[in-house]
Parts: C-alpha cells; sequence; structure tokens
C-alpha cells in the first residue's frame, strides 16, 4: 500500500486534531456563505504548521475540492444551483487565474490589494442594505451573460493576483449587482469553484506545491459540516443571512490589513 506523498516543505506537521479543527470550522463557513472555505483553511495552516503561504494556498485546494462538492449537493436538493451561471463563472475564472498568474510580476500587488480591499468594503455597505428574493433567478440574454463572463474574469485575476477565494467576489455581486436569490448564488459558486479547485491542484501536484494527506484531512473534516452551513443559509431571513455574510467580508477585510502590516508588496 503506497503512502500519500508529503511535501518536504511541510516544517511541523499539525496534528490531527488541528487539522480536523480548522476542516470543521472551513466547512461550515463553505456551505453557510458559499466560499471555498480558504480563507480560513490557509491561515490556519500557516499559523499550526508554519506553512509557507504558497505551500498552505495549494493544500487548501485540495480541500475545498470535496468541501464545495458536499456543498453543492446541500443547495442542489433544494434546487438551488443554476449550472449555467456556475459553467460560465468557471470558465471566465480559469482564464482570469492564469491572466492573474502574469500580471504578478508587472502590477504593483500592493495597489491591486488596496483596491480589492476597497471592493470588499463596498461589498459589505452593499449587502447591510439589500435584502435579496429568494425567488429571483439569473436572467439569461447577451448583457447578463456577457457580464457574467466578465465577473469570471475579475474573479480570476483577483484569485491570480491576491490569491482571494472566488465566492468572496462572486457572492456579493450576484446578490447586489445581479439581483439573484442568495441561495441560488450560494450554491452556484460553490459549483463553479469545483472545476476551478481541480485545476489548480493538479498544476499544484506536478510542482510539489500541496500537502495532499493534510488536504485530503481537512476536507474530509469540512464535509461533515459544509451540508450543515448549507442547511443553515436555507433557514436564515434573507436579509440576516446578508448581514452575516457582510461581517465575515469583514472580518476578511481585517485579516488583509493585519497581513498588509507584517509582509512587504512589490
Amino acid at each position: 500500500m503506497t503512502s500519500l506523498p508529503v511535501n518536504p516543505e511541510v516544517r511541523e506537521r499539525p496534528s490531527l486534531i488541528g487539522l480536523i479543527a480548522i476542516g470543521l470550522g472551513a466547512g461550515f463557513l463553505s456551505g453557510l456563505f458559499g466560499v471555498g472555505g480558504g480563507l480560513v483553511i490557509v491561515p490556519a495552516l500557516v499559523a499550526l504548521a508554519a506553512m509557507p503561504r504558497k505551500l498552505a494556498s495549494g493544500t487548501s485546494l485540495v480541500a475545498i475540492i470535496s468541501t464545495a462538492t458536499v456543498g453543492v449537493i446541500g443547495y442542489a436538493a433544494l434546487g438551488n444551483v443554476d449550472v449555467l451561471v456556475a459553467l460560465i463563472l468557471a470558465g471566465g475564472s480559469v482564464v482570469g487565474a492564469q491572466a492573474g498568474s502574469w500580471l504578478l510580476h508587472r502590477l504593483p500587488v500592493k495597489v491591486v490589494r488596496w483596491a480589492f480591499m476597497g471592493f470588499m468594503l463596498l461589498a459589505a455597505a452593499s449587502l447591510f442594505i439589500t435584502v435579496p428574493s429568494r425567488e429571483a433567478s439569473f436572467v439569461a440574454n447577451p448583457v447578463s451573460i456577457a457580464g457574467l463572463v466578465v465577473l469570471g474574469l475579475v474573479t480570476g485575476v483577483m484569485s491570480g493576483l491576491l490569491g482571494v477565494g472566488g465566492g468572496l467576489v462572486v457572492v456579493p455581486v450576484l446578490i447586489v449587482v445581479f439581483g439573484v436569490s442568495d441561495l441560488l448564488t450560494k450554491g452556484s459558486s460553490l459549483l463553479m469553484m469545483i472545476p476551478t479547485a481541480i485545476s489548480g491542484t493538479v498544476g499544484n501536484l506536478k510542482r510539489g506545491n500541496a500537502d495532499v494527506r493534510s488536504g485530503l484531512t481537512v476536507g474530509g473534516a469540512a464535509c461533515l459540516t459544509s451540508a450543515a452551513g448549507a442547511w443553515v443559509s436555507q433557514h436564515l431571513d434573507p436579509k440576516v443571512a446578508n448581514i452575516a455574510f457582510a461581517v465575515f467580508i469583514l472580518a476578511v477585510f481585517a485579516q488583509m490589513v493585519l497581513q498588509s502590516r507584517t509582509r512587504r508588496d512589490v
């Protein structure tokens, strides 16, 4: 029986209990908000395993595949997934991520990060005052489809440049700009992440940029709570759900502010 590959860059393997705790928390937030969970997994792995951030990001993608899949099932059970929206966003995101990686050494990342953080504040403020209709769906027409393509590209570029999760961009924009139901938005966002995470994981495995064992452990634990997060989201009042997501965005904003103080950008 062959063992799973262990990346030599892992300086201190986190305990099994620590990995499970990370997965349980990330899985619940993933299902609740329609995000991949990397915003929790990456900093936790950096802190607990002293992983380089790039390695932690690769490990996080391994976990996100199963986490997002279980979350999607929870939303799809009640018809809250739009496959067309997810596929268009995923296609744009994959292309955009490549562009973001190419731009990484050509743009002042510090300026891009602060611009994105400005977007986060605007998105949080908009979510506080927006009450989405649970009946609203995506209306497909040339203009709206073009808008989805642009949204997917921007999401991918931000991911390639800053390593931020797609749900953090997609969910507020679909709710506020496109007027889509918050539940349909979250379910579609999670589906969008699956092919993107698979694609990223394949590339990371070729470069040895993922601790597969840790990623599978975190992902397995996340599966236990991802569906629970989706269930809670479907039973929250839409305004309360929006406010909760806005608070989550502000927490991520605060985390990015702290990161900007502790590392130097080019």
